[in-house]
């Protein structure tokens, strides 16, 4: 229930950053490039020339007195802009920071145990976890320890960097499934099995573009085989998931690839080898297991009442935060109140709000007395109301989510409404009561924003995906809204929840019950061609699409980066004496690296190292000594696993380690825009890279 015990922070990564940076300023490094450099640090392009978005990566959305009062002196000092924002993974970010100061900000941010790395691109983005972790008298186990297990494994991990594209987790910390692990790319959720307690296991699901249920992978595995299992997953991602077509290379389509059996198929592949490779290591994440006392969940996101612990005489006291947004008065405020009532954490939830916890029932009513002057307390009836910034900063966002969302209402039965200002769906409205993404619709020669709707989601267990509704001129949605809500109220049997009266009702209903709201006569065209907040017409400006999708990747980058993650397996079979599953890894190495090499250059990848060689020695006639010794090294690692003992398997990975460092100098050399310092094998000097001047020209056999 505390902060990490371990570092988030590499002070060395932001030094690289700075100097990048400047290169970039001085023309030595692309914008592609240094694109993908800035966002594997968390910095987000926005829709404002100059300035950025910098996500601080918060896992489990835990938040310590010093580090809010780090973020409050940040924005005060670098941002253009008065608030950070409450993400739905749990994150903060803060907006308008010119791009000149974001290495000060990462400094800043550094000093309270704050990192920003893998906030965004190809990579796990922030881990998330129910709110009530390590309190909830329902949990069989704190799953924060498993959480700082999967996020210490992983931060920095090679097969983490250049994913085909982002990939999300949740824990829960029991059947509930409050972390509402359905929606994501890989969902854990703490189970009892009879008297066994572990885990449940999703994959495959996510919001957004082509919406999906995640599958169940495995309905038990115990603690011991969990970081395994979550490496599997990702690495079937990264070896399978379409690079080429960004729109469908989310994990999610694996499953459609595949299908559900195919994909625990490939799954099982992966995990033999995950397995093996972590089969000595005994310091998996380990908690305190017991069962769960009964009782209703309180719901996705934190509870809206005052709740009691499993801790006898404290309690979770939640905090409304419009729309997620807080001011620095706001963050020194919260922290204030921290350190008055000497509590150790403050934290972020799925639905944009703050939870306070370990607070002394007596205590209750003071605290949220000292949180009314900074605009702050209880939720309120009918506010459960998430949204994305939308066009407010983002360069893919099509209507003002953020106009729109405080406008909106749960109503008396305190719906939860997300708005999302495009298909990409970072508010979830697949997964509230009432989701809505925003939309562009030419009608009579006009651009008319609209709003997508959907009705009846949860991403909870027990739960599913909403059902898609009509689409919704904006100008009419709270009506549309409002006449749900009406229709809820005067319908409903007994007691009966929103997400059972609309499967009840089916989709057809909500079609007929809205359909003259979505009918557009020619004459209404002018006035619905407006979003709310502007005074002009409607447009979607062609900013040149979102960074959601990361960067384009350079090919050798991933082959190094896809090596050094072999290596790690490599490693570890030789230390079990499994000779021939390391033989097998080095002789992928020799592969990645080898086609990285020949590709670079304008050469074929062949899939036999032989040939491998061979290409390389007829693209690059003038580094003889690459081709030579992958030659070479392809010779020795085809001979029988019993003809090796471990001294000259030793001596064997150093000559494949010796030679994957110079074929990176080269390459480095080639292309001045490369940094492979992180893919590279530990113990050989690398010399730095020097951005400043740019590659000579290289002449290329044909």
């Amino acid at each position: 229930m505390t902060e990490p015990a371990f570092d988030l922070v590499d002070r060395d990564e932001i030094e690289r950053y700075a100097d990048a940076l400047r290169s970039y300023q001085d023309g030595a490094i692309d914008t592609d490039r240094f694109t993908a450099i800035r966002l594997q640090q968390g910095i987000y392009g926005q829709r404002q020339d100059g300035v950025n978005m910098v996500r601080i990566k918060i896992p489990g959305g835990r938040l310590t007195a010093a580090q809010l009062e780090t973020i409050a002196a940040t924005l005060e000092k670098y941002a253009r802009h008065d608030v950070v924002h409450i993400t739905t993974r749990q994150d903060i970010q803060m907006h308008y920071v010119p791009l000149e100061d974001t290495p000060t900000v990462m400094r800043d941010l550094a000093r309270a145990g704050l990192t920003t790395r893998e906030a965004c691109g190809n990579t796990i983005r922030n881990v998330t976890a129910c709110p009530l972790a390590g309190i909830c008298p329902r949990e069989h186990v704190d799953v924060t320890r498993h959480l700082d297990g999967a996020v210490r494994h992983f931060l920095r991990n090679p097969l983490n960097q250049q994913l085909p594209r982002k990939f999300k987790i949740s824990f829960s910390g029991c059947e509930a499934d409050c972390a509402q692990g359905l929606m994501h790319d890989l969902g854990i959720v703490a189970v009892r099995d009879g008297e066994r307690f572990g885990f449940k296991v999703m994959a495959g699901g996510g919001l957004g573009h082509k919406p999906r249920h995640a599958i169940v992978v495995e309905p038990f595995i115990e603690e011991r085989e969990l970081i395994p299992v979550m490496e599997a997953i990702v690495a079937l991602h990264n070896r399978y998931s379409d690079r080429a077509k960004r729109a469908k290379s989310r994990i999610k389509f694996l499953v459609d690839r595949f299908g559900p059996e195919g994909f625990v198929e490939k799954y099982r592949e992966e995990l033999a080898r995950t397995r093996a490779a972590h089969a000595a290591d005994s310091s998996y994440p380990r908690g305190a297991w017991k069962a769960g006392l009964p009782g209703t969940p309180p719901g996705p996101g934190a509870p809206r009442q005052v709740y009691a612990q499993k801790q006898s005489g404290l309690t979770v006291v939640p905090v409304g935060v419009r729309i997620g947004n807080l001011n620095a008065q706001q963050l020194r405020g919260v922290a204030q109140v921290l350190t008055h009532f000497g509590l150790k954490e403050v934290r972020t939830t799925q639905d944009q709000n703050l939870m306070f916890h370990d607070v002394r029932w007596e205590d209750v009513p003071d605290l949220y007395n000292r949180l009314a002057p900074l605009g702050l307390g209880k939720p309120r009836v009918g506010d459960n109301v998430v949204a994305c910034p939308g066009t407010s900063t983002c360069r893919l966002g099509i209507t003002s989510s953020t106009i729109l969302g405080p406008k909106l209402d749960g109503g008396p039965q305190d719906l939860r409404i997300r708005v999302s200002g495009c298909h990409n769906g970072c508010a979830q409205p697949e997964t509230g009561d009432i989701g809505i993404y925003g939309e562009g619709k030419r009608l009579h020669g006009k651009l008319i924003p609209h709003y997508q709707t959907y009705f009846g989601g949860n991403g909870m267990a027990g739960g599913g995906l909403a059902l898609k509704g009509p689409s919704i001129p904006t100008a009419r949605i709270e009506i549309a809204i409002a006449r749900v809500k009406q229709a809820y109220a005067g319908t409903r049997e007994g007691t009966e929840s929103f997400f059972s009266w609309v499967r009840r009702k089916g989709a057809l209903f909500f079609s007929e019950l809205l359909a003259d709201l979505t009918e557009v006569r020619r004459e209404e065209a002018a006035a619905l061609a407006r979003d709310h907040g502007d005074t002009g017409e409607f447009r979607v400006l062609q900013l040149g699409g979102g960074e959601c999708a990361g960067a384009v990747q350079v090919k050798i980058g991933s082959s190094f980066f896809d090596a050094a993650h072999e290596r790690t397996y490599r490693d570890a079979f030789k230390f079990q004496r499994k000779y021939a599953e390391a033989l097998a890894c080095a002789g992928e190495i020799a592969r990645l690296v080898g086609q990285g090499l020949s590709q670079l250059v304008g050469g074929q990848a062949p899939a036999a190292l032989p040939e491998i060689a061979q290409e390389i020695a007829r693209v690059l006639p003038g580094e003889t000594h690459l081709s030579a010794e992958l030659a070479r090294l392809a010779g020795e690692l085809v001979r029988p696993a019993d003809e090796w003992d471990e001294p000259a398997l030793v001596e064997l990975f150093r000559d494949l380690d010796r030679w994957t460092v110079e074929v990176a100098r080269f390459s480095q050399g080639f292309d001045r825009q490369l940094d492979l310092r992180e893919a590279l094998p530990k113990g050989f000097e690398v010399k730095p890279i020097q951005f400043h001047h740019k590659a000579p020209q290289r002449v290329l056999a044909a």
